[in-house]
């Protein structure tokens, strides 16, 4: 079986690319720092990173990143608008509680949010989905159902309606194959294992 990238050099290759240097950036759902950590040392960006796990949110600090433990809602409300040149939601849409709310909240903090996901309507999925009743795992949703937080597993063309429904702008896309790696050229809710992209309003 061919070796998958480290899912997170995928975010870092692809989003530092969109980063300006000296940027304002709010990481939400930081996880352990890595890409902000990443941000700062290449891109010398002002990053804030929040995340509801506290022993995430204490990896971030061992890291020097400053990081926020709490309600990603509740903290965003404290931010003027347009207080963040970019949010970034990498790989986080899919556990939000209100994943609408929280992207349009982001939208108001920044010019530009960076959205990551794994893509459900992936040929994959649907293959596993049909034959075991049940979803595959993979590289991000690596636990079982009652073992990891509440998701709303999302596909790309259920992501591309909700930004069509909300006014929202998408300036540029990245879609790659199941490998994580190779661009996907074609048929993109069905060929795509993992999509990127970058909303305004």
């Amino acid at each position: 079986m061919e070796k998958l990238p480290d899912k997170r050099t995928v975010d870092m290759r692809i989003i530092s690319d969109w980063i300006e240097p000296d940027s304002s950036i709010l990481d939400l759902g930081c996880g352990r720092g890595v890409l902000l950590e990443y941000l700062i040392k290449t891109k010398s960006v002002f990053g804030v990173g929040v995340d509801w796990n506290m022993d995430k949110i204490s990896s971030c600090i061992k890291r020097g990143v400053p990081a926020y433990q709490g309600d990603l809602t509740e903290m965003m409300k404290t931010f003027p608008d347009k207080f963040f040149d970019r949010v970034i939601c990498s790989r986080t849409v899919q556990e939000l509680s209100n994943p609408a709310a929280v992207l349009l909240e982001a939208l108001r903090l920044a010019d530009s949010v960076a959205v990551g996901f794994v893509n459900y309507g992936y040929w994959k999925n649907r293959l596993h989905h049909l034959i075991s009743g049940s979803h595959i795992p993979n590289e991000v949703n690596t636990y079982e159902w009652y073992e990891g937080p509440p998701t709303h597993p999302i596909s790309i063309s259920q992501f591309e309606a909700f930004c069509d429904r909300h006014r929202i702008r998408v300036t540029r896309r990245v879609y790659l194959r199941g490998d994580w790696e190779t661009p996907c050229e074609h048929l993109h809710n069905l060929l795509c294992g993992y999509a990127l992209f970058e909303l305004t309003k």
